[in-house]
């Protein structure tokens, strides 16, 4: 499916109102997934062998995501090819997939229906209300808390998020359903699918430009989260961080139309207020005030936060979470209690390793605001210590758009090493290399033409205490390795110098 459009800027059609109605299980049949090993379509197919329809899927390659599925009951195919698509009744595809894949052209040629992960997703849905996260950052962490959160108080919620959630050891589940149940999940932006939720609580948690190879501007951007907004089931509620100047404007522009909206943050005017934040190692505290409408009447109260995940950004992502717990009715301090035991999701702050007393992390950060939240983090941690990243871009766009922010998120850290740029979907522009980072921060931003070069460099200098980061959206989180390694085999011969 071709996400370009040929006018940037402009919305695609399908994201205007009306919004299209969920697809019904029953209608479904037999559904084969193209690209079934990825993260968001495991996750679906997941969801849909859980309900009880036959599902086949298949990939390039065989991966333990595969090897799940497989061992749940779907028919799992490698590689992909046309005859894979015989004898269903739905194909899904992901944004990901070209026109010209083989499976999805006999499926257009054979007439089947053809469906979007995001649709397929919706129809998992099926009749449970639904917490739609979306935003330019932190979406899979606060989508994340929050089923943690409402698996806590008993609520038995099924979710889909996109990244394997420590603390349930998955990233989707079926659990309770009906019209009385809840379904979290993440709601993508970057192709423009997250309209296709008719969420009774939509949660932003900021809205800032990203995705223009997609959209065309920022301004796009920002009309897509009104779309989104616009989006919900009667009577929704809006959960928006007021700290935000993107996420803020939606929030008063949706409460000056008469929409239900409660917000966090550390601003005043936030009907949930955070205060007393403080930071040690990997733990967070933070005190909440609120005074907010709900279903049941108005309420207000106050609860303490006590995070086993560092960062200010992840204290404000727990807010949210309490926010859709006073929008759902749940027993809020029980609610925030049961945030405890959230450790993290699947590289978000994840630790590879460690040796020589040189801690590894890997994050996803593939934004200049989340490489700046994920290095501030990393120097709570580190509590002095010398804080080192290993920076990999994602997108020749991104990369040319906001180098200098990069490079500013980046001067965090005590030193960074940026790597060659992570192509992903896009083809090489002229003039934008990795440099384009390095030429506009500091000193001790620098280029690095390989992991292991970086890694070296890394080792000569890391002591007891010290932190590195590996940061990216490509295939950076296996840079981890090298380090812990490198430092590894430096231990070794340290020790048969001193001897």
């Amino acid at each position: 499916m071709n996400t370009q459009h040929e006018n940037p800027g402009v919305l695609p059609k399908f994201m205007y109102p009306p919004f299209p109605a969920r697809p019904g299980l029953g209608e479904l049949g037999r559904v084969h997934f193209v690209g079934m090993g990825g993260t968001g379509m495991s996750a679906v197919a997941d969801l849909l062998l859980a309900h009880g329809l036959k599902v086949s899927g298949s990939d390039q390659r065989d991966n333990a995501a595969l090897e799940v599925l497989r061992r749940r009951g779907a028919v799992v195919h490698i590689p992909q090819d046309a005859s894979n698509v015989e004898n269903v009744d739905t194909v899904v595809v992901s944004t990901a997939i070209k026109p010209t894949n083989p499976e999805l052209a006999a499926a257009r040629a054979a007439g089947l229906r053809v469906l979007h992960r995001s649709d397929a997703l919706a129809a998992a849905m099926a009749d449970a209300k639904t917490i739609a996260v979306a935003g330019t950052h932190g979406k899979t962490t606060t989508s994340s808390m929050i089923s943690v959160m409402f698996d806590g108080v008993g609520a038995r919620p099924s979710f889909a998020v996109g990244a394997s959630i420590a603390a349930l050891g998955t990233n989707a589940a079926l659990g309770r359903t009906g019209p009385d149940s809840w379904f979290i999940a993440e709601a993508d932006e970057s192709d423009g699918s997250f309209i296709k939720y008719r969420p009774t609580i939509a949660v932003v948690t900021n809205v800032e430009p990203d995705h223009l190879d997609f959209y065309g501007s920022g301004e796009a951007v920002t009309a897509a989260f009104d779309q989104f907004v616009a989006s919900m089931a009667d009577g929704g509620t809006l959960v928006a961080c007021w700290d935000d100047e993107g996420a803020r404007r939606l929030a008063e522009n949706f409460r000056e139309r008469g929409g239900n909206v409660m917000t966090y943050g550390t601003t005043d005017g936030s009907d949930v207020l955070i205060s007393n934040m403080t930071g040690k190692g990997t733990a967070s505290t933070a005190d909440l005030v609120w005074d907010v409408p709900t279903v049941a009447g108005r309420a207000s109260g106050e609860a303490k936060l006590t995070l086993s995940v560092p960062g200010a950004h992840n204290v404000r992502n727990a807010a949210a979470a309490v926010c859709c717990a006073l929008g759902a009715g749940l027993d809020v301090r029980e609610a925030a209690r049961a945030l405890e035991s959230f450790t993290g999701s699947a590289r978000r702050f994840e630790l590879q390793g460690k040796a020589r007393g040189v801690c590894v992390y890997d994050d996803y950060a593939h934004h200049p605001t989340e490489v700046a939240a994920a290095l501030e983090a990393a120097r709570t941690v580190a509590g002095g210590h010398t804080v080192y990243a290993i920076f990999q871009p994602h997108l020749f766009s991104r990369t040319r758009e906001f180098s200098g922010q990069f490079a500013e998120a980046l001067a965090i850290a005590d030193r960074a090493y940026v790597v060659d740029i992570y192509p992903a979907r896009e083809e090489p522009m002229p003039g934008v290399t990795s440099r384009l980072i390095t030429e506009a921060g500091s000193s001790e931003v620098r280029y690095a033409a390989s992991p292991e070069e970086a890694a070296g460099q890394i080792v000569s200098s890391a002591h007891e205490g010290d932190i590195v980061m590996t940061i990216g959206a490509g295939d950076v989180t296996t840079y981890g390795a090298k380090v812990l390694a490198a430092l590894a085999e430096g231990g070794a011969d340290n020790a048969q110098d001193s001897a």
